[in-house]
């Protein structure tokens, strides 16, 4: 698959908060040019994420769907829809993700490549007790080396994560994003 999007090491997804049904999102170089569109299915018993090329939906890079309608430690398979085939998933840390969020990037055959945490407890619960107007910050660590940031920034009218891979990181990027849209479609109902 080739995609201007699935090249790049660092841009920012966008969501407008206050979207009624459904959600979209939209993806930006640092530059600020729009390099991707997801939109999230409202009504639907398990989550239908689809990451596009642009607004126009006329070409569907990933698919991002939710395993089983209801799930404590959800998982949610990425599939590249240019081949047809599962790059990867995501699964959720059920009890561990109570305090801190913690999710498991998995590779195709579901063995677990990689974790993504909540930035510190402490700021995880000041979060959930107090105040969402502390930003979310994530880390992607893959063993060998190698992972992603990704940050949230505050702002109350716009869902902002920025995503940084790190330089010479082997994870595969369609996964990467796969996980970056899922984060900010799950976890950005939480605000």
């Amino acid at each position: 698959m080739s995609s201007r999007l699935l090249e790049l090491d660092h841009y920012v997804i966008r969501r407008k908060i206050l979207k009624i049904f459904g959600a979209s999102f939209h993806v930006y170089t640092p530059s600020g040019a729009l390099v991707g569109f997801s939109s999230q299915k409202a009504f639907k018993l398990r989550e239908d994420v689809r990451v596009y090329e642009d607004e126009s939906k006329t070409r569907e890079l990933l698919t991002i769907g939710a395993r089983n309608i209801v799930d404590f430690a959800a998982a949610y398979d990425i599939v590249d829809a240019t081949e047809g085939t599962k790059v990867g998933a995501a699964r959720r840390r059920g009890w561990s993700s109570i305090l801190r969020d913690s999710w498991e990037l998995l590779d195709p055959s579901d063995r677990p490549i990689g974790t993504l945490r909540e930035d510190s407890a402490v700021l995880a619960m000041v979060r959930r007790l107090l105040s969402n107007l502390v930003p979310q910050t994530y880390r992607l660590e893959v063993p060998g080396g190698g992972g992603a940031t990704m940050r949230q920034h505050f702002n109350p009218f716009v869902y902002r994560l920025e995503v940084r891979v790190d330089p010479g990181a082997t994870v595969d990027r369609r996964a990467v994003l796969g996980l970056a849209v899922l984060l900010a479609a799950i976890e950005g109902r939480q605000e």
